[in-house]
């Protein structure tokens, strides 16, 4: 079976949560014009992420995985961009030093413009419109014109992703990301947080360490650029599609429009577009895995995206909710680790625990993330096991999405800043109080 009947299967099978494109002949124009246009990253790039990911499931080292739930096309500016990458890189450091072990830094940038949705409309006031998908498919602004999808937004979302890989290499290999300033900024946030006396000890042990190797004179190149790598859930399998392309050293096919995408929870179905497009790509892939998830449809999963049992190709992403993890993940963690599959567990603590706060507002509170990752850890410790990974959603900025944190935000709180497109987020304080508590977590092992 030749590589373009591998890519193109997908469209025999129900693809959920696509568009209904008003005019398929401006969508196979858009398709045409993305096909020809140069890859967003390099297949090479893939593979290395592959190979750090190899590690996470040998457990050598850890995924730090994050940033906003859908971006926007007005986000990709350099103060939004530079500030996530800021918090991203912040929380990295913390939790290098108190694993041990390599993190992974893997942003949700550059390409999550488009988000699955629980219901097909919105209504508000009696009136019913399309439901806002991303800026991939359509507008925020609830009007009948800006919910129409609008094939013409994928090539936008391309030149944005491009805009932010751009800004991205530009701050992680030109002295942006130093160890030193990046540690001096943690300084800050331990010196003004009403949490910080907690953190304290670790951020002075982190200031020793890199005094001491100062005073040797080691000043490797590591200290001073970073490896970053983008990704995305790949929903529209048009656009994803659009973006493979058969890589000149191997012949095989490539998304290039991110080093890692992954499969959502709605549309990880055993028989889908989804999961048949995925496993005709050789990116390392991602599976949202939630509650009901069943033994069975775990290891069928790897049959189908990994038959090979190739070491860092699949990441399973777990997203449970607080109150359900510790019953639901250990026969998933021991029936997988059982049959010998290759596989890296990220804990996804935001999206089992979002709930509806008085104001309407949809929310999350930071007691149960934490509780999320610790009910992670807990049920990795009992089997022996590694626990990969985190994987959440963070601004760089001082926005009031979510309750709770050193910085108490109530739900009261919650209109003064609620920027999100999508779902809430933490901001910069809350997921730096996340990153020191995950180090604890993480030293208790």
């Amino acid at each position: 079976m030749g590589v373009s009947i591998n890519l193109d299967s997908w469209r025999r099978l129900p693809a959920a949560q696509q568009p209904e494109w008003p005019d398929r002949d401006e969508l196979k124009k858009v398709v045409a014009e993305l096909e020809g246009l140069p890859p967003l990253v390099f297949a090479g790039e893939c593979d290395s992420l592959k190979a750090h990911l190899a590690a996470v499931a040998r457990g050598e080292a850890f995924v730090l995985q994050g940033g906003d739930c859908a971006e926007t096309f007005a986000g990709a500016t350099a103060d939004d961009v530079r500030n996530k990458l800021k918090t991203l890189l912040q929380m990295a450091i913390v939790l290098t030093y108190a694993a041990k072990v390599p993190v992974v830094k893997i942003g949700r940038m550059a390409g999550q413009f488009a988000k699955p949705r629980s219901k097909g409309t919105e209504v508000r006031g009696g009136v019913e419109l399309p439901a806002y998908r991303g800026d991939m498919v359509n507008g925020l602004d609830f009007t009948p014109e800006s919910r129409i999808p609008d094939p013409w937004r994928l090539l936008r979302a391309y030149h944005s992703s491009a805009v932010t890989l751009n800004l991205v290499r530009a701050f992680t290999k030109g002295g942006y990301a130093d160890l030193r300033q990046v540690h001096a900024w943690n300084q800050d946030f331990v010196a003004e947080s009403p949490a910080g006396k907690r953190y304290e000890q670790l951020a002075r042990e982190i200031d020793q360490a890199l005094a001491f190797m100062h005073a040797c004179g080691a000043d490797p190149e590591e200290f001073h650029t970073v490896e970053f790598y983008s990704s995305h859930e790949a929903l529209i399998l048009d656009y994803d599609q659009a973006l493979t392309r058969i890589d000149s050293r191997t012949g095989l096919p490539y998304d290039v429009s991110a080093h890692m995408v992954w499969i959502g929870e709605r549309t990880r179905q055993l028989d889908s577009a989804h999961v048949a497009f995925f496993a005709s790509i050789r990116n390392p892939i991602g599976v949202k895995l939630g509650p009901t998830t069943t033994v069975e449809e775990a290891l069928t999963l790897i049959e189908k995206l990994n038959p090979d049992n190739e070491p860092g190709r699949l990441t399973f992403i777990t997203r449970m909710g607080a109150s359900k993890i510790r019953q639901h993940l250990p026969e998933l963690v021991e029936k997988v680790t059982a049959s010998g599959a290759q596989v890296a567990w990220i804990c996804d603590p935001m999206h089992g625990n979002t709930f509806e706060a008085p104001s309407g507002h949809k929310t999350r509170r930071l007691d149960d993330v934490l509780d999320e990752v610790v009910g992670f850890f807990e049920v990795h410790r009992a089997l022996g096991t590694h626990p990969g990974g985190i994987h959440i959603e963070f601004t760089g900025d001082d926005v009031t999405e979510c309750v709770g944190g050193g910085h108490e935000i109530a739900e009261g709180d919650l209109a003064l800043r609620y920027e999100t497109a999508c779902d809430p987020r933490l901001n910069r304080s809350q997921s730096l109080d996340l990153a020191f508590r995950v180090a604890e977590l993480y030293r208790s092992l």
